[in-house]
């Protein structure tokens, strides 16, 4: 078991290639994409149109510590030229292979 950073991203489908080439670049090649998503962001009280009309996307990906910053840095102008939300929190990768090559 070993540290990494969890990132998760809600944002237009639309931007979906600018954002993978983004986590790409400080070579973040793992994620998962789970499209069709809808939700209701910090405007309570208003339908959150963004979230339910539109066709968004999920973005969840790994990596190690020390590369959060260049993945903000890229992420970051994409979110607010766009719209988005991106979540950054710890978690604990606990590698499979083992168990895989046991069987």
């Amino acid at each position: 078991m070993h540290s990494v950073k969890r990132i998760e991203i809600v944002a237009n489908s639309f931007e979906l290639g600018k954002i993978l080439d983004a986590l790409k670049q400080p070579d973040v090649t793992g994620y998962l994409v789970i499209r069709n998503v809808a939700g209701q962001g910090f405007r309570q009280g208003y339908e959150d149109l963004d979230m339910t009309m539109l066709d968004n996307v999920c973005i969840i990906a790994f990596c190690a510590p020390e590369k959060i910053k260049p993945v903000v840095a890229l992420i970051r102008p994409i979110l607010n030229k766009f719209g988005g939300t991106c979540y950054i929190s710890d978690a604990i990768e606990i590698r499979s292979t083992q168990c895989v090559a046991s069987l």
